[in-house]
């Protein structure tokens, strides 16, 4: 049986906002221990082409370098972490592991030198890949959330160019190209949702029945009367 045709098991709304928001959450922590104990977390970021600096690819989405670099990622990562994890359960951990792990990696080996921090990789990745697996699966719930993540966070587009100095456009670049290609790749991991059919459609359709078969029966009882001589 088609993957697509099954009934999905899906976690709880409530769950997944308490998971997410639970590692926004330590995002906070690590920023605020930096900040207060002046620990200089920033050398633990992606340095690209440096053995050193391959150990950023864990641990650089984790670090930030100001408050107001922790405020402009925590919506995101709290939206479209829920919506990835509720709404491709079957997908997410793999999606979400692949696009923490490659942008890093993909600036690692064609980014800037400097240090790369920060958890915008990451949340580029995810609303490209919510974006793009929704027109790909066109099941009411997958256009839905691919919607509402393109209205809140469309104009993460423009991130992937260079625009910004101090900016790892290149974060967001290789974020989005990843998000893409593994919802090429997963848009059929997860069963459609079931389609929900509505009163007024059912009646329609019974309405519809009957025309029909009243039109059988009038051709038939057309065909049965004797014709002239």
């Amino acid at each position: 049986m088609n993957d697509l045709e099954t009934t999905p098991t899906r976690p709880s709304l409530l769950t997944v906002s308490l998971g997410v928001s639970a590692f926004v959450l330590l995002l906070w922590v690590i920023w605020l221990a930096d900040v207060t104990f002046d620990l200089g977390l920033a050398r633990f970021g992606v340095y690209p082409h440096s053995i050193f600096g391959l150990r950023g690819v864990v641990l650089g989405p984790l670090i930030h370098g100001s408050g107001s670099h922790m405020v402009a990622n925590t919506a995101p990562l709290l939206v479209l972490t829920t919506a990835l994890f509720y709404g491709y359960p079957r997908s997410a951990w793999l999606a979400v592991s692949a696009i923490y792990l490659g942008s890093g990696l993909g600036v690692w080996l064609f980014g800037r030198e400097s240090y790369h921090i920060g958890a915008s990789g990451v949340t580029h990745g995810l609303m490209f890949f919510i974006f793009v697996i929704g027109i790909l699966r066109r099941d009411r719930m997958a256009i839905a959330l691919s919607l509402l993540v393109f209205f809140l966070y469309g104009s993460m587009v423009w991130g992937i160019f260079p625009r910004e100095r101090g900016v790892s456009f290149e974060s967001h670049l290789f974020g989005a190209v990843i998000g893409i290609g593994l919802a090429f790749l997963l848009r059929t991991r997860d069963p459609r949702p079931p389609e929900k059919r509505y009163s007024w459609e059912e009646e329609a359709q019974d309405e519809e029945d009957l025309v029909m078969g009243d039109e059988w029966r009038r051709d038939q009882g057309q065909d049965d009367r004797p014709g002239g001589g």
